[in-house]
């Protein structure tokens, strides 16, 4: 009997990683104990809890930003009455770049990528009848995060609630900007100091917050591979825990409230196997490296996030489609929380529509699928297993050349994962030019006509009320005060004082989100990207 002939397309995963016509019991090495163990126990290949979805369903963390403050609030309360079970802020550009709204270089930017803050005022309103002590935040904002956790810290207290009930979750991964994302301040060697500032100060005050995410996301939406992003995130994890045990502390008190955050691509497969791959890579370097004993201090507990990369202009209802499929692998991945990725986004922030149907899409994961019923439902796949193997593999090989190098931040100043990552960017783009990857609706099943989408616009009067709102505010500050706060900031800065409660004492005192970056300026001085060809 002939054989039918394959077809004539690339069997290999976005990493590049072959993938074989049939996978056996040859295809899977170890021990069950040694490689994936029971739920909630060493390596956690299986789930970092021992009922996992059984026992609580995944956060299901909407991103919500756009505005005014008061804008991004009815957004939060709209979301939290159709089901959402945890905030995530998204802060407009000046913001994560250190700048005031009245500032001249936020023109045109203010309110439009996300909500615009720029004093604790502005935080009050932004949070105003949501209590911090039982609902959890998630914020995107790194160069400026010790700034804006110091302002949630402030409107915490104002609401009365203790410090030590106030739970959620600060990106603040500043090694993944100079990689990837590209906002930033000061250079790489005070930028990881304030992290540290941040994990001393929050493990010994606010025990239910994580300090910093860990974020692969970014590196991956620069172009990335699966495998990279799980190598470089990895190694960035690394670079603040040696700096943590630089400081002083001890593992197992600052290791529990390290989070990570990782991409959900087009690539069913791979994306779980990359999940369960972190899980077993962190579980091992926190075991035999640094000698952690607490299960917490092992554990890497993920946010995950659909991957806006693969979302398309063209027949944007087509992402909905992609959202659905990305989600379902992040949850057959063990995810903590998640958010779904609305259709309209390549066009601009989403409409209350839109992100309703990307709130939808996970519960219907949830609670119509099937898929949170039973415990890593792929585990023991040969196909997942083999394939969870090989990224591990491929990741520990990158982070062994980072160690080699010094760490990341050695690698960091040679270039090393930003030219990785943009060889990788461009060898997808011309496999996607070729048409040797298919991106449905570019280029194939392309159609002539397209009906236009309804899209989210911000008013510019926003803006322009923003400036002014941020100006009068300002103006009426005991400014002598703020002085003082600020002259206590820099000190604290060349000193080498933990920065956080001198942050919030300046932010309470209404000294400005751009004041106290400009200190950062001064004290650090500001970091200039090396030329990477």
């Amino acid at each position: 009997m002939s054989e039918t002939p394959e077809r004539d397309v690339r069997f290999e995963t976005l990493s590049g990683l072959p993938i074989q016509a049939l996978y056996t019991p040859d295809d899977v090495t170890g021990s069950y104990a040694e490689k994936l163990g029971a739920p909630g126990e060493y390596p956690y290949t299986r789930g970092v809890y021992p009922t996992m979805y059984r026992g609580r369903l995944w956060t299901m963390r909407m991103f919500a930003g756009f505005g005014r403050p008061e804008d991004t609030n009815a957004r939060f309360k709209y979301l939290l009455k159709e089901g959402q079970t945890g905030l995530s802020t998204a802060f407009d550009m000046p913001a994560l770049m250190g700048y005031d709204a009245d500032h001249p270089r936020a023109r045109g930017e203010v309110g439009k990528e996300g909500v615009s803050i720029s004093t604790l005022d502005d935080f009050e309103r932004l949070f105003a009848d949501i209590p911090l002590g039982d609902v959890t935040t998630s914020m995107t904002i790194n160069c400026t995060a010790s700034i804006a956790l110091a302002m949630y810290l402030a409107v915490a207290e104002k609401q009365g609630v203790s410090w030590r009930r106030v739970g959620g979750t600060i990106q603040n991964d500043m090694l993944k900007e100079f990689i990837a994302q590209k906002e930033w301040i000061c250079p790489p060697e005070p930028a990881v100091r304030i992290v540290t500032d941040m994990i001393e100060f929050t493990a010994a005050h606010a025990p239910r917050w994580n300090p910093v995410s860990i974020s692969g996301y970014h590196i991956r939406e620069a172009g990335s591979t699966a495998v990279q992003e799980l190598a470089f995130t990895l190694a960035d994890g690394l670079a603040y825990v040696e700096a943590a045990l630089a400081r002083g502390l001890d593992i197992d008190s600052f290791a529990p409230r390290l989070s990570f955050f990782f991409d959900v691509h087009n690539d069913f497969f791979e994306e779980i196997a990359k999940l369960r791959a972190a899980r077993r890579l962190w579980a091992r370097y926190m075991k035999e490296r640094y000698g952690a004993k607490r299960p917490e201090s092992m554990r890497l507990r993920t946010h995950t996030q659909t991957a806006g990369v693969s979302a398309t202009a063209q027949q944007p209802l087509n992402n909905v489609a992609r959202v659905a499929m990305q989600a379902l692998a992040a949850v057959l991945g063990g995810a903590q929380s998640l958010h779904t990725n609305s259709y309209d986004e390549t066009w601009a922030l989403p409409t209350e529509d839109a992100v309703t149907v990307a709130l939808r899409t996970q519960q219907i994961i949830a609670e119509e699928t099937g898929a949170a019923l039973t415990i890593d439902p792929l585990g023991g796949s040969y196909f997942v297993e083999s394939l969870t193997d090989r990224m591990e593999a491929a990741a520990a090989g990158y982070i062994a050349t980072i160690d080699r190098m010094g760490g990341m931040v050695a690698a960091i100043d040679e270039g090393y994962p930003q030219k990785e990552i943009a060889d990788a960017a461009y060898r997808s783009q011309l496999m996607e030019d070729r048409r040797e990857k298919i991106t449905v609706g570019v280029n194939k099943y392309v159609m002539a006509e397209e009906k236009p989408i309804h899209f989210l616009k911000i008013d510019e009067r926003v803006e322009l009320e923003q400036i002014e709102r941020t100006g009068r505010f300002k103006a009426a500050r005991d400014m002598a005060k703020v002085e003082r706060r600020l002259k206590q900031v820099a000190d604290a800065c060349r000193n080498g004082r933990n920065l956080m409660p001198v942050l919030v004492d300046a932010v309470k005192d209404y000294a400005s989100l751009g004041e106290i970056s400009d200190v950062y300026r001064q004290v650090f001085g500001l970091y200039r990207e090396p030329i990477i060809f």
